[in-house]
């Protein structure tokens, strides 16, 4: 059960995030680049509003919504995290945080959600992301339903840009830079920690057994994030997703993270192959919280912080 859970997974992390097809870095002036735009006076937003969304298409939001629905998991955190979750009357099956999230009614998958519940909540606003379907935005747009898409490049900078947006749009713009400074400052304090302290082989599983073995290449933001958590990747000479027992064994990395869902840690220890690897047998197998190293919200650099005190414990000490 677990191996189809997982193996569905997949295909839901590749169609969802696009980790595949792009290999985002961090470079030397992005926090100064942030840093000018936390200069910028912080001010109300002023509607109508016109914006240009990640499809290119200026949308004009006529005054402040009141009633939002949101198709991502990310833009359902953001929208918590500006306090502005008493806009929110509809989210999809896997908006899942906070907690409190769940007792939105739902209006179906990621991938297909039901436009005939949308409709019937009557939003001011849909706000969708990287995995909305060119079809559904026009069955909603014949509806005259506005929907907005934000959506980018796996990296902190797209990230940052995404939250401000939606900050932009419910009229959160102070707490939306708040959110983002905060976010800019624990990714320098994370880089900082981690500086010079070697970069240990780190192998991240996102599948394994039957369903084949399945890994973060060197073009996805997992291996940035690794990167920048003071790590190697050690699926670093493949692209995409897709990698090898063989190899694996090969390589031997020093740490091993899997995700904290599906009982996977349990399974790992007894899995053929991998039972055999150092870091399992010396007690180097971790748990993450898969949510906050691969969405696109408030929680990521808590997600880079987190992998880098799995990596680099001391330094955090």
């Amino acid at each position: 059960m677990y191996k189809l859970k997982k193996a569905s997974f997949i295909l839901l992390i590749i169609f969802l995030f696009s980790f595949s097809i792009i290999g985002c870095t961090q470079n030397s002036s992005t926090s100064s680049k942030e840093d000018k735009k936390q200069v910028e006076s912080v001010k109300n937003t002023t509607y109508p509003l016109k914006i240009k969304d990640s499809l290119n298409r200026e949308v004009t939001i006529e005054k402040e919504p009141k009633k939002v629905i949101s198709i991502a998991p990310n833009v359902t955190e953001t929208i918590y995290a500006l306090n502005k979750e008493d806009t929110l009357i509809g989210r999809t099956d896997f908006c899942t945080y906070p907690k409190e999230a769940s007792k939105i009614q739902s209006i179906g998958g990621l991938t297909n959600p039901n436009i005939e519940k949308i409709t019937n909540l009557k939003p001011d606003i849909v706000i969708a992301s990287n995995h909305f379907r060119e079809q559904d935005l026009k069955k909603l747009e014949e509806l005259n339903i506005k929907v907005i898409v934000l959506s980018g490049p796996e990296s902190f900078e797209s990230t940052y840009d995404i939250i401000r947006n939606v900050g932009k749009i419910l009229n959160a713009n102070d707490k939306a830079n708040s959110i983002v400074s905060n976010m800019i400052k624990k990714v320098d304090y994370v880089k900082e920690k981690v500086k010079g302290k070697g970069t240990p082989t780190t192998y991240y599983i996102v599948s394994f057994g039957k369903s084949g073995d399945f890994t973060a290449g060197k073009d996805t933001f997992v291996d940035t994030m690794i990167t920048t958590a003071g790590g190697k990747n050690a699926a670093s000479d493949v692209t995409g997703w897709k990698y090898s027992l063989e190899k694996l064994i090969e390589k031997n990395p020093d740490i091993i993270i899997c995700s904290n869902k599906f009982n996977s840690k349990n399974e790992i220890k007894v899995q053929e192959g991998y039972k055999d690897l150092d870091a399992v047998k010396k007690d180097k197998l971790f748990e993450i919280d898969e949510d906050i190293i691969n969405r696109q919200g408030p929680r990521l650099a808590d997600g880079l912080e987190a992998l880098a005190k799995i990596i680099h414990p001391d330094a955090f000490k």
